[in-house]
């Protein structure tokens, strides 16, 4: 399936239907007076977050939606039928803009959350409503309003427990499959992971959402690489795993580069909690490993572990870390 995180769609609430002006009209029956019926409510366009959708595609392909249109009154006091709702679903993370991209209309953050994107249209009245005692047979009847339209924006933003970031080919989307039943794109190249990937890990009966960003190189925040386009779904993330290759000559460098490209973007993912992840430690030998481990945390903060997916041990480690990363 691909990936998409925002799109402009069009949609446009069903009218009420127009009330009835029909009078009584039966043998043996000299003043039969007015029974127009009241108009149906046009259908509404509602939105509706569901937890097993993870892209906005469904939208690339179809950007008109429009509610169903009530129906008109009828004699014998007879109510037109109201207009069925339409459901968009979304996914969890969506957020709702107005149609300047800039003013946010709804922000989706659970499933099952429903928002009334375009109201329909009220029903029009039948002439049975003004009849009086003035006014036995009134000709007057109203017409339903018309339904509510809209240009929106839909934008999603990815929400996980834990993101992972890292520079390119540091083995992210291997991590992801290791330790989640997401099956992402793995190979030996630079931007393998085109899209966020989703995953869900298990340890201990509790349960974490782990994202997978793609990866971020020297100068993302000003377009170069896969620009800023995916810095987004690092804000919903409650935790950061800044996954490193090993085997890379200067891991000081390949660290601070993945950070400041993250504090161009906005300085307040900084302030998320961190945990620091140093890959393929199968390529390099122990004593190498304790030397440059030694080195690098000379000058950063954040907790340090080791991982090598072919073993279990260190990748059990890791899920048993993200639980209280997770919280």
């Amino acid at each position: 399936m691909k990936f998409l995180d925002q799109i402009k769609i069009y949609i446009k609430a069903g009218d009420g239907g127009d009330g009835s002006p029909s009078f009584r009209r039966e043998k043996f029956i000299e003043f039969g007076g007015p029974d127009g019926g009241d108009g149906g409510k046009g259908g509404s366009v509602i939105l509706k977050s569901e937890r097993n959708l993870n892209t906005l595609i469904d939208y690339r392909y179809q950007q008109h939606h429009k509610a169903k249109r009530g129906e008109n009154g009828m004699g014998q006091n007879r109510t037109g039928r109201s207009g069925d709702n339409l459901i968009l679903k979304v996914p969890i993370g969506t957020q709702v803009f107005e149609e300047d991209n800039k003013t946010l209309i709804y922000d989706f953050t659970k499933a099952g959350e429903e928002f009334i994107a375009a109201g329909g249209g009220k029903g029009g009245l039948g002439n049975t409503r003004f009849k009086s005692s003035t006014n036995r047979a009134p000709r007057k009847f109203t017409k339903g309003t018309v339904g509510e339209e809209f240009t929106i924006w839909l934008q999603l933003k990815t929400i996980a427990d834990i993101g992972i970031i890292g520079l390119p080919n540091a083995g992210k989307s291997s991590l992801l499959a290791s330790i989640t039943n997401a099956n992402p794109k793995i190979a030996n190249y630079q931007f393998t992971t085109l899209n966020p990937n989703l995953g869900v890990a298990s340890y201990d009966d509790k349960e974490i959402t782990i994202a997978d960003i793609p990866g971020l190189i020297e100068g993302a925040h000003e377009g170069t690489g896969l620009g800023i386009k995916f810095l987004k779904h690092i804000e919903r993330c409650k935790s950061l795993l800044h996954l490193i290759d090993i085997t890379n000559s200067d891991l000081e460098k390949s660290y601070n580069e993945v950070k400041n490209e993250i504090k161009n973007y906005s300085s307040e993912l900084l302030k998320k909690k961190e945990l620091i992840v140093l890959n393929k430690t199968d390529l390099v030998d122990e004593k190498n490993m304790n030397d440059i481990i030694k080195k690098f945390s000379k000058n950063v903060k954040s907790e340090i572990l080791t991982l090598s997916t072919l073993d279990k041990k260190s990748v059990s480690k890791i899920k048993s870390k993200l639980i209280s990363y997770a919280s």
